[in-house]
């Protein structure tokens, strides 16, 4: 039996997902007033070590270039080892940041590695073989952007393949763009010809985020997914769409609002990052971040009930402001409407539209 407990304390929120024998933890800490990296870090770090398993998985959002010297410090306190990070960076403004980290145990995980680095994690269940791969890189950080991310998804390809997967089977990515308002056109001319040339249009369209973000190499992007290979038949992944929204697809964006995984036991939804843009693909309620928050959720919402969930079964969330002073009106916005408490990280980050002011993500589990 599929059983999910939470356990909430100021600054940290465990969510477990019991499968017998298999266990999932997703965790989401972020930092008390005034709390800076190395302390978050070393509370990741304990965590991690009270909860067993071993990590798939870890992103940092929203910390600064100079941050960059506790990178070592936060591996070396989770096991000594180098393990799968996403890191994002921006300006740690209003110390908006926070860890995400994904643990697992009671089924083998292996690494993932690529030019020396690990950036991935492969684990399996009695339904399938999963693969989260995080923290990918350009190989040549001095080429143009527009090349870098086709690297980026040249790599992708390759690493999947050399685990026995094909892009065919990625159902979510994420792509943190550098400057991401001056070449977010170039990246989607990027993105579309090589889902093209992959036939990624002939079967599902990832759900996906793009959105602005430094990265420790100063490349173009850093970039990840989820994909996954089927056991039996029993297992389903299909796109879910978003009754508040047209396709992205209908402006030029190739991704879906959101993919959901059905096993026997258990239903994952995948939500991609979703701003204040309505039916016709247009921003809406421009220079009104507080409005743009009630527009964003609303939409997102629909999403979940239309899958028969809520915010209650949400077990990660990325919120991007594009001005840190405007992060307090996402809690208000829950505290006026009185949405169940979710585990969030908020950062201050460029969305991909100048006019788009935020943007959130969530994931989801509903056991069956």
């Amino acid at each position: 039996m599929t059983c999910i407990r939470k356990h909430a304390v100021a600054g940290v929120d465990v969510i477990t997902l019991d499968r017998s024998p298999i266990l999932e933890h997703f965790v989401t800490l972020t930092p008390e007033k005034g709390e800076a990296p190395d302390s978050l870090f070393r509370r990741v770090a304990e965590v991690v070590h009270a909860l067993g398993g071993q990590v798939i998985a870890a992103e940092v959002l929203g910390m600064s270039a100079q941050d960059r010297r506790y990178m070592a410090g936060l591996t070396r306190a989770i096991d000594g080892r180098h393990q799968p990070i996403g890191w994002v960076e921006n300006t740690r403004a209003e110390n908006l940041c926070g860890v995400y980290v994904w643990i697992a145990s009671g089924t083998p995980i292996t690494h993932v590695v690529s030019g020396g680095r690990v950036v991935g994690s492969l684990l399996e269940d009695d339904h399938a073989r999963y693969c989260r791969l995080t923290g990918l890189l350009p190989a040549d950080t001095s080429q143009g952007r527009p090349e870098q991310a086709d690297t980026i998804f040249r790599e992708m390809d390759t690493l999947l393949a050399g685990q026995g997967l094909a892009f065919s089977d990625v159902f979510r990515t994420w792509f943190y763009n550098h400057e991401i308002l001056a070449w977010y056109g170039d990246f989607n001319r990027v993105r579309t010809r090589f889902f093209q040339q992959k036939g990624v249009f002939d079967g599902l369209v990832p759900a996906s985020t793009g959105i602005g973000g430094g990265n420790a190499a100063d490349a173009a992007l850093v970039a990840g997914l989820l994909a996954l290979r089927p056991k039996t038949e029993d297992v389903k992944v299909y796109t879910v769409p978003s009754p508040l929204q047209s396709s992205a697809r209908d402006y030029g964006s190739s991704f879906s609002r959101a993919v959901e995984v059905a096993t026997p036991d258990l239903r994952r939804l995948y939500v991609s990052g979703t701003a204040s843009i309505d039916k016709a693909g247009r921003t809406v309620f421009l220079d009104d971040t507080k409005a743009q928050v009630r527009q964003t959720m609303e939409v997102v919402q629909a999403i979940l009930r239309s899958r028969g969930m809520d915010w209650t079964d949400v077990t990660r969330s990325l919120a991007y402001f594009k001005r840190a002073g405007d992060a307090p009106l996402l809690e208000a916005y829950c505290r006026d409407q009185a949405l169940a408490a979710f585990p969030v990280i908020v950062a201050e980050n460029d969305v991909c539209r100048d006019d788009l002011l935020f943007e959130i993500e969530v994931d989801t589990v509903k056991a069956m």
